[in-house]
């Protein structure tokens, strides 16, 4: 299969025409002009969607980002929306049709620790009670808007789930010991008791859940692993992030350790992202230190919409698993 882009430049006004995308080498990011219009055509990646913008460049060298006006699909962001190209087999998440259910309420806790207060959303399935598991995320009002996942647990067995929000997201999810304390000793306690906890995330709220749970063996019981960014010391596409030092130090003793409490584990992660080989170096690390590890690869890159995908069925195998 071809894909064909194209934008109209009939006063010529613009330099160049990029396809913004996270594909890397699958996919080629140059237009080329054909008269009054830019074009790209290429051969279709082998994923099942993408997501992507156009970068518009003006004859003095100013990029403006701007949605595909000929494509009506959209993905929304904490960063806003992208246009998305979908393979002709991709098939939307049946369980996206179901009706919302159980009770949510947005909430403040407070942190001596971060001094500071986090946002929260803690939900109930309706037939929850104390008896059931809590669900801890991270990223989680990001999670409830861009992932439908409120909906999606309204589906899975009876637990409850408290989504928090990061303050200086950067700083406290790049295996901050302090963020790590705060989580145990005042987050944790102020949501109640648990007969088994699950730590959630994605990205650098994937890695933060690992760090957490590797500081304090006792925190989690399980934990659902999409996309970490566990960043190794030989990763330099990712040196520039402020906290890559700290953040590899502790994957790299992760990766090299061993340890006493193995927890069941689930990690997902898009055929296309750059950290692919990390997480599939994680899977390895945590299988050999005897966690029960399950592994999946998703044909989509890092972003909300291929999360959600991978929601099910691997989050109801990992509460089978507890």
């Amino acid at each position: 299969m071809e894909l064909r882009f194209h934008y109209p430049d009939p006063r010529r006004r613009l330099a160049g025409v990029r396809l913004a995308h996270e594909l890397r080498d699958r996919l080629p990011r140059e237009f080329t002009r054909d008269g009054h219009k830019w074009e790209l055509c290429a051969p279709a990646p082998k994923v099942t969607r993408f997501e992507y913008q156009l970068e518009l460049i003006d004859r003095r060298g100013h990029s403006e980002w701007v949605l595909d006006a000929t494509n009506p699909r959209r993905a929304s962001g904490p960063w806003g929306d992208k246009s998305v190209w979908e393979a002709p087999e991709y098939e939307r998440p049946t369980w996206l049709d179901a009706k919302p259910v159980g009770s949510s309420e947005a909430t403040m806790i407070s942190s001596r620790i971060l001094r500071t207060s986090l946002h929260a959303i803690l939900w109930a399935h309706p037939n929850a009670n104390e008896r059931s598991p809590l669900l801890v995320v991270h990223d989680g009002p990001e999670y409830a808007e861009h992932s439908a996942l409120l909906t999606l647990l309204g589906q899975l067995p009876p637990l409850r789930a408290v989504l928090l929000a990061p303050v200086e997201r950067n700083e406290i999810y790049s295996a901050s010991a302090r963020y790590a304390r705060a989580l145990v000793d005042e987050i944790l306690p102020s949501v109640g008791q648990a007969p088994a906890r699950i730590g959630m995330g994605a990205s650098l709220g994937a890695l933060a859940m690992l760090h957490a749970h590797r500081r304090y063996p006792e925190s989690f019981d399980a934990l659902f692993l999409q996309s970490g960014s566990f960043f190794r010391r030989h990763d330099h596409h990712e040196r520039r992030f402020p906290r890559f030092e700290r953040i590899s130090r502790f994957v790299g003793a992760t990766l090299a350790g061993s340890y006493g409490r193995p927890v069941p584990v689930t990690i997902v992660c898009g055929t296309v992202e750059e950290n692919l080989p990390a997480n599939e170096a994680m899977m390895a690390a945590l299988q050999r230190q005897h966690y029960d590890v399950r592994f999946h690869a998703f044909r989509d890159g890092h972003n909300w919409v291929a999360w959600r995908n991978s929601f099910h069925p691997h989050l109801l195998d990992l509460l089978q698993r507890l």
